[in-house]
């Protein structure tokens, strides 16, 4: 116990300190927490015993997915199903069979090992990637919508490949039952969440709230996401599977505001810790005795998933998405170390093999935030951006114009009538489909993201009559307002609130136009424009 508090309060020290100074040339605080991890590491002795630190850091992947479930509800998961199962389906399928046959016929692996090295290592790491692209706000972006998709299938996919071990393993059990216990679980998991959503979880969180204490709040929360882990992982699949199942789940509530905010300290702080746990497992005696081969391993790995990814991308959004989306993606990831830590434990994989793959993947997972802070200027120099940037606007006639930010179903209805009263107005959109759709019907809409100055500028924004926000993003109606609001001159938004902490959000950024949600809330956005 001793040891533990030493552990914890030594990290705790050096992870603020170094961090500090990080931050002084900008460097993503995960670095420092990698690094904080491997010094421990060295001070304790505890490459190969920090079984109780990983147990807890486990619950910062679990926390991590679960907000991200909250911002995904089922509806949400739904309309991006060509990303999550198409894409993210493609990704594990090719990448892990090259990594197999490679593994097989290059390295002269057994089969069973084989198959298991390579569809560990076409896993890419959830918890970094989520956790920079949130930060930056870039989750939002159609690069960050894409690889998401194939992050989300990811999460699923380690669920044939547990079981892959658990088959490769088992000298008793036949494939037929162990295949069909986990179709049994499948149907108990997902069927126990849709009976609690639909019926139980609003009448308990009500009942909470009525409570009016903030911290019995916070406590029902947290029993609710540990319990949906819990569940996930007694019926044989990952933690933070469940987490995200319950976060869909918490998505269609009316408290989701609320559980997020609360929710944020606890999945921080636990990342932290879980990144921590990744420095541990450096070993430089095994770089020093292998660092050839693992260097050439890891410029393998990164190019094949990125040559993977940009070409499932690519005919989809274009190169510039495909190469960002492909660079978010090319590491490996937390389910990679862990999955090779339990192949090794069932003797599958010799334990000096799983070492250097161990290595080679904590590197890949310490380039990435390099990487995805520098995307824009990797793509640039491979492929440059258009003069004036993603799209250039015809300036002729572009004076006292309606701006209608987002194009989908509450966007078109205002494009529709806007046409009919023959009025001047332009569209800006992130989803490259939905902007091939209404330029395909002849309509002014342009790809960029309406959250940043410039694009906006690009739109003569200073020159519009109003700026229509129909978007249902609640973090980029904020964002977008508070851009809106950074202009020297006083520009018109009318914004749609979907609930009162939407709307009492708006009003707290002096926004005076808003229109309630409703039926007819393309007309009243319209004539609040017009007037």
């Amino acid at each position: 116990m001793d040891n533990l508090l030493a552990i914890i309060l030594s990290a705790t020290a050096i992870g603020t300190l170094l961090n500090i100074f990080l931050k002084r040339f900008n460097i993503p605080t995960i670095i420092g927490y990698i690094i904080t991890g491997f010094a421990i590491s060295s001070m304790y002795n505890l490459a190969n015993n920090n079984e109780s630190l990983d147990h807890i850091a486990e619950f910062g992947i679990v926390f991590l997915m679960f907000t991200i479930g909250l911002e995904f509800s089922i509806r949400h998961l739904m309309g991006m199903k060509r990303d999550v199962f198409l894409n993210g389906f493609l990704q594990v399928a090719l990448v892990g069979g090259i990594a197999s046959l490679s593994a097989e016929y290059l390295f002269g692996a057994d089969q069973k090992s084989a198959i298991i090295i390579g569809y560990a290592l076409a896993l890419s790491s959830t918890a970094i990637v989520l956790k920079i692209l949130n930060d930056s706000g870039n989750i939002h972006t159609v690069y960050g919508r894409k690889a998401l998709g194939i992050l989300l299938f990811q999460d699923i996919a380690v669920i044939p490949i547990l079981l892959m071990i658990n088959i490769f393993s088992s000298q008793n059990s036949s494939i037929s039952s162990l295949l069909w216990e986990t179709f049994i679980s499948v149907v108990i998991i997902l069927g126990l969440m849709y009976i609690i959503g639909k019926y139980l979880l609003n009448r308990f969180l009500s009942l909470v709230v009525w409570a009016d204490t903030e911290e019995i709040f916070i406590a029902a929360v947290l029993m609710l996401v540990v319990g949906a882990s819990f569940l996930a992982h007694m019926l044989g699949f990952s933690y933070s599977l469940g987490a995200f199942l319950a976060g869909m789940i918490m998505a269609e509530s009316k408290y989701k505001h609320q559980i997020e905010a609360d929710l944020v300290p606890f999945r921080d702080i636990l990342l932290g810790l879980f990144f921590i746990t990744v420095g541990m497992q450096i070993d430089l005696g095994i770089i020093a005795q292998h660092y050839m081969v693992i260097l050439l391993l890891l410029i393998a790995l990164l190019s094949v998933k990125i040559l993977v990814v940009f070409g499932i991308v690519y005919f989809q959004a274009g190169g510039r998405v495909a190469l960002k989306s492909a660079l978010a993606l090319c590491q490996s990831g937390e389910f990679s170390l862990a999955i090779l830590a339990l192949a090794s434990s069932s003797r599958l994989i010799p334990q000096d093999i799983v070492q250097v793959l161990i290595i080679v993947v904590v590197l890949s997972m310490v380039a990435t935030p390099f990487i995805l802070k520098n995307i824009k200027y990797i793509v640039n120099a491979v492929a440059q951006e258009p003069q004036g940037g993603d799209f250039i606007i015809n300036s002729s006639g572009v004076r006292d114009h309606i701006i209608v930010c987002g194009y989908g179903k509450l966007g078109q209805e205002i494009v529709y009538r806007l046409k009919k009263m023959n009025v001047n107005y332009l569209v800006l959109e992130h989803d490259i489909n939905l902007v091939r759709l209404g330029q395909h019907r002849g309509e002014p809409v342009y790809f960029g993201n309406a959250a940043e100055k410039s694009i906006l500028k690009k739109a003569f924004v200073e020159d519009a009559r109003a700026v229509i926000i129909a978007i249902n993003n609640e973090k980029k109606l904020i964002l977008l307002c508070e851009i809106l609001k950074s202009f020297e001159k006083n520009i018109k938004i009318v914004a749609k609130a979907s609930d009162y902490d939407e709307k009492k959000l708006l009003k707290a950024l002096e926004v005076k136009h808003i229109v309630n949600e409703g039926r007819e809330a393309a007309k009243a956005l319209l004539k609040v424009a017009l007037e």
